[in-house]
């Protein structure tokens, strides 16, 4: 089972996307189970449950684990094929964010266009390199920082992106046969505190 996978069929999203279905995927992320087994877990009838299974394993949300008998009955296990899951903007390609449409770089809707955009092509990179069979090379910088003040909080993304431009100036040769392009993105927002609801705009947006 995959830690997490990026849905691009806009079919499969709108599937996984239904209250009923995306329970029966969390109950089969925490381990295989049949359609008897997760009837009273959902409270439906198991022949409803299996339908739900089915329509499920035929859009790749869950795949086939193992059969076991049971009296006279052949019970399938059936288990998610990831642990969670990310809808890419694919699935509603006509409207996806564009980035290129603005450039703000103290917006907080260009920096949701650009996670978008992360997810939509990371997700397909990722997907391009399972059907190759090949390691996708990625980096990713994940922490948190707590600034004293607003202006101190400027000055440090004066720095950061300074010392990011600097580094892209020292690394990056467009010219060079056999080279390939990498995009990098960097993001600075407030911490989301799980007891509190979003933040309304700042100066930041």
């Amino acid at each position: 089972m995959l830690d997490v996978t990026v849905i691009e069929d806009p079919e499969a999203a709108a599937v996984s996307l239904d209250p009923i279905r995306a329970s029966l995927l969390a109950e089969l992320a925490a381990g295989p189970a049949s359609a008897a087994m997760l009837s009273g877990k959902v409270g439906l009838p198991r022949q409803k449950v299996n339908y739900h299974l089915k329509t499920l394993e035929r859009h790749g949300l869950v795949e086939l684990a193992g059969e076991r008998r049971k009296g006279n009955v052949t019970e399938r296990l059936m288990r998610a094929t990831a642990a969670s899951y990310v809808i890419s903007p694919l699935a509603l390609a006509a409207v996806q964010p564009d980035p290129d449409r603005f450039r703000d770089q103290l917006s907080a809707r260009w920096l949701l266009a650009l996670g978008a955009r992360l997810v939509r092509d990371v997700g397909s990179l990722i997907t391009g390199a399972t059907k190759a069979r090949q390691r996708l090379a990625t980096y990713a910088l994940d922490g948190e920082v707590r600034f004293a003040s607003a202006a101190e909080r400027a000055a440090f993304i004066q720095e950061l992106t300074a010392g990011v431009t600097a580094l892209i100036r020292k690394y990056d040769v467009p010219d060079t046969e056999g080279g390939r392009d990498h995009r990098i993105v960097m993001a600075v927002h407030p911490t989301l505190k799980e007891t509190e609801p979003a933040p309304k705009q700042t100066e930041l947006e």
